[in-house]
């Protein structure tokens, strides 16, 4: 997919076709804090990998509590590069995180 086939002409983080679109240095800066830890990296990766995972999954991979694996899948999901939803669980509901970012773009213009 070529950079003209991609709307940059608004501020913000957006996804086109499983590219994160970045721009200006508001978002530029929240992605790159984001990214900026090597647990959300490990996460990140993970999630992309394995497609769709719970948080105790998730916990257990990255040897972390429930509670930091759930404080770092939230900042990743709030810059848009992991996406959740609840899930009928053995006692109760879950967490399940997936994502479909296959790219971040960041426009500097």
């Amino acid at each position: 997919m070529s950079l003209q086939n991609i709307s940059t002409s608004k501020e913000g983080i957006y996804e086109e076709n499983g590219v994160l679109i970045v721009k200006g240095i508001e978002y530029i800066n929240r992605i790159a804090s984001a990214l900026a830890s090597r647990t959300r990296l490990e996460i990140l990766k993970l999630v992309k990998r394995k497609k769709e995972l719970d948080i105790g999954e998730i916990a257990d991979y990255i040897d972390q509590s429930r509670a930091n694996a759930s404080a770092q899948i939230k900042r990743l999901e709030d810059v848009g590069l992991i996406r959740t939803s609840y899930k009928p669980g053995q006692r109760g509901v879950k967490k399940i995180c997936w994502t479909n970012i296959k790219e971040i773009r960041i426009i500097l213009e």
